[in-house]
């Protein structure tokens, strides 16, 4: 029989989010961001049509879970002055796969859940002005804040549903998933054909127009229509 490893230092817990309705919970293996997936986003970041999907990740300790009827809390992070709130419908993939055709799609994905893309806007426009990576502007800690998994089978028609988020009650993004420029099938086509998809993977598909800043102090309500909504609290570091 094999020896157990030996590890220099004990390894870190697996991330996971709570699944709506069931004691089980998702163990996240990656996160996947699509860029400037709603027209009105695109314009208001300075582009405009339905340019090829691209993608960046973020780690999978960035997640935040925001429980049922509780508020979460992230740190304002630092080196940054411009926070932004990106509301997205996440996609959680329970089935893996590569070159996954998009009418294919569906048996591939096994939840849904409300999340939020925290960018520090400032650092990533920097990046991009020098030409470099923007991980930094994007992949920070606590930059994934999520709700709990609603199994596919009771998220409602969740290609029609609305999304938005409020900050301290004032509607700040809202608009509807049928307004993605890239769909979820299309989404899950593009990705798995340069990634193999695998089972825990979080696909983050895209925010609406409306992103601004917050600030230390600031609650952000979020939500899609069929999911549970989150709520989540800025505090100092």
């Amino acid at each position: 029989m094999p020896s157990e490893p030996r590890f220099t230092f004990a390894p870190p817990a697996t991330v996971f989010v709570p699944v709506v309705g069931q004691d089980t919970l998702f163990p996240v293996h990656r996160i996947y961001c699509v860029g400037r997936n709603y027209e009105e986003h695109a314009k208001e970041m300075g582009f405009t049509g339905r340019e090829p999907p691209f993608f960046f990740l973020k780690p999978a300790d960035a997640i935040v879970v925001a429980e049922t009827d509780q508020t979460a809390t992230i740190d304002y992070p630092r080196q940054t002055s411009n926070l932004h709130h990106e509301i997205e419908l996440v996609v959680a993939i329970g089935t893996g796969g590569r070159n996954i055709q998009a009418a294919d799609a569906h048996k591939h994905i096994f939840g849904y859940a409300v999340g939020l893309d925290m960018t520090r806007r400032d650092l990533q426009n920097d990046m991009k002005k020098q030409g470099r990576p923007w991980c930094i502007g994007k992949a920070f800690d606590q930059s994934a804040p999520i709700g709990p998994i609603t199994p596919a089978a009771q998220a409602g028609d969740i290609a029609r549903a609305d999304i938005w988020v409020q900050v301290n009650g004032v509607d700040r993004q809202r608009s509807n998933i049928s307004k993605l420029i890239w769909n979820i099938a299309e989404t899950i086509e593009h990705l798995s054909a340069a990634w193999d998809l695998q089972p825990g993977d979080l696909i983050y598909t895209g925010t609406p127009e409306g992103v601004a800043a917050v600030k230390t102090g600031d609650v952000m309500d979020g939500g899609v229509s069929g999911l549970t909504p989150i709520h989540v609290e800025v505090v100092a570091a």
